[in-house]
């Protein structure tokens, strides 16, 4: 009975552990931008054509992890670099806990890989940016009319006649902050100011979020960061089927998987990553009673 009682005891103290880490991450406050939408953006960084296909690359895997996870994603602008790259997309994704899904995909993306054009075999490193912002609602940002300045011209590329004959395109300008936000996918300059004013209102609130998370930080040097943009944040090697997540020090080798759209482990890794520090910097507030006064 005693040699059962162990196996027993073994057992419980197990499922008690594996319990508390589920646990856990419920006693962080919920973060009510959790719940929003998100404004994907995807720029080629350094690498010429194959920075370009890469980010091309990001966007099909991010597009197909929101497919995987029911969501509905909308592109919103986009610029083709020629031979299926991308010099930027700007995408808006709806679904339920998009942002507290992707709100740690921000940053440097690096890829490491022969070139087609390469004869030699040399590998060469390129870089994507990939910005995740909160959409913003109405009542979070207030913009003043007087601070845009709006201008029209005609669309470039396919589109059929309206193209170069019409001024649907828009460009808003925020005068205050010298912001500048162009789109021109709709036919119907109504439509391209809405969504052109929806990208705007997003940039301006992921900048009022900004100020507020620097002026935490000076404060508590030691408080645990959200996961904003920092260089090289992650790296796909092609070589060996590899993916690096540097903040956390993760690797895995299912490359193929991760760039079909299967981003969940990445995404999970980190989200554990970030809620165990952020829980232990606030148990260790709590506990030594110093930072309570911020």
């Amino acid at each position: 009975m005693a040699a059962e009682a162990a196996r027993e005891v073994g057992q419980l103290e197990a499922r008690i552990a594996e319990l508390e880490t589920r646990l856990k991450p419920a006693l962080l406050p919920h973060d009510p931008l959790d719940d929003r939408n998100a404004i994907v953006e995807i720029r080629a960084g350094t690498g010429g054509d194959e920075a370009a296909l890469f980010a091309a690359e990001l966007f099909r895997m991010y597009s197909r992890y929101a497919e995987r996870q029911g969501w509905r994603l909308e592109v919103m602008s986009s610029s083709d670099s020629g031979g299926g790259g991308l010099k930027e997309v700007i995408a808006s994704i709806s679904g339920r806990g998009v942002y507290s899904r992707l709100k740690y995909e921000s940053g440097v993306h690096r890829v490491q890989r022969v070139p087609a054009t390469e004869a030699s075999g040399r590998i060469h490193t390129s870089t994507a940016t990939v910005a995740v912002l909160p959409e913003a609602e109405d009542v979070d940002i207030q913009i003043n009319e007087k601070d845009i300045r709006k201008d029209t011209f005609c669309s470039s590329g396919p589109g059929g006649q309206s193209v170069n004959t019409t001024y649907s395109a828009i460009r808003l300008t925020h005068l205050p902050t010298g912001i500048v936000v162009s789109q021109q996918d709709e036919k119907s300059q109504i439509k391209n100011l809405a969504k052109a004013m929806k990208v705007l209102r997003a940039r301006l609130y992921e900048m009022e979020l900004r100020k507020q998370q620097e002026a935490i930080a000076s404060e508590r040097r030691g408080q645990v960061g959200t996961g904003e943009r920092s260089e090289k944040i992650r790296t796909y090697n092609f070589p060996q089927s590899r993916i690096t997540d540097h903040r956390i020090n993760f690797t895995t080798h299912r490359l193929d998987d991760v760039l079909q759209g299967d981003v969940a482990e990445l995404i999970d890794q980190v989200t554990s990553f970030y809620n165990a520090e952020k829980l232990r910097q606030a148990t260790s507030s709590n506990g030594t009673g110093d930072d309570t006064k911020h």
